[in-house]
């Protein structure tokens, strides 16, 4: 009966291990690579030739994990919003069990959808200012191909939080009701997207 020596089966599983830890590590690096970019030029003023110099890997290793840059944006915005989604779906869920039949009030629901934007903001480790900025970029740029991946990660989220709102505010006319919501989240947009211009022109009274 063939056996495989234990000496030979830890050398493959080892390589094995690196081989992916490398993947791993190449793949991180040029979404990280790519998020500063895009955050700083634009999705669409940024080459994947400056992203590959920005991770210091080759035109191959894009192509290879992401296949282009429409792709390569994608990944960038979905690292970062799934989990930030489902922690604001999560403290909703949370709001509306404490709360019982009764709605959940205002301002726990903004809680809910902006606190875990704020506190993603200041962690550098989940992208920071830097994701925050790349985001509101992005919900200001008319590119159709960037909507369409944000109402993608954001269509669910609006979905749960509309009723919420509505349930709260339910003698708001449904007009006023969503121009309110557009106000909210253009705001969000703006404060994003450019957030070091209110520390400046406030002489650092204000830090958004």
């Amino acid at each position: 009966m063939f056996r495989l020596d234990s000496g030979i089966l830890y050398t493959v599983f080892k390589r094995l291990i690196q081989s992916f830890v490398l993947i791993m590590d190449t793949k991180t690096k040029i979404l990280n690579a790519a998020e500063h970019l895009f955050a700083s030029r634009g999705p669409n003023a940024t080459s994947l030739r400056q992203v590959i110099g920005r991770a210091n890997v080759n035109l191959a290793a894009i192509h290879y994990h992401f296949g282009n840059k429409e792709s390569l944006l994608r990944t960038v915005l979905s690292r970062r919003l799934i989990p930030l989604n489902a922690d604001r779906l999560a403290l909703l869920e949370k709001y509306e069990r404490e709360s019982g039949k009764r709605a959940v009030s205002l301002p726990k629901i903004l809680e809910a959808l902006v606190g875990p934007a704020l506190r993603l903001s200041r962690d550098p480790k989940q992208g920071g200012t830097v994701f925050m900025r790349l985001l509101g970029r992005c919900v200001l740029e008319p590119d159709e191909k960037i909507q369409t991946m944000l109402n993608h990660q954001f269509h669910y989220v609006l979905e749960r939080f509309t009723p919420a709102f509505k349930r709260a505010v339910p003698s708001l006319p449904p007009v006023d009701f969503f121009w309110r919501i557009h106000f909210l989240v253009g705001s969000m947009a703006h404060t994003m997207a450019d957030s070091e211009r209110l520390g400046a022109i406030s002489g650092g009274l204000c830090d958004p």
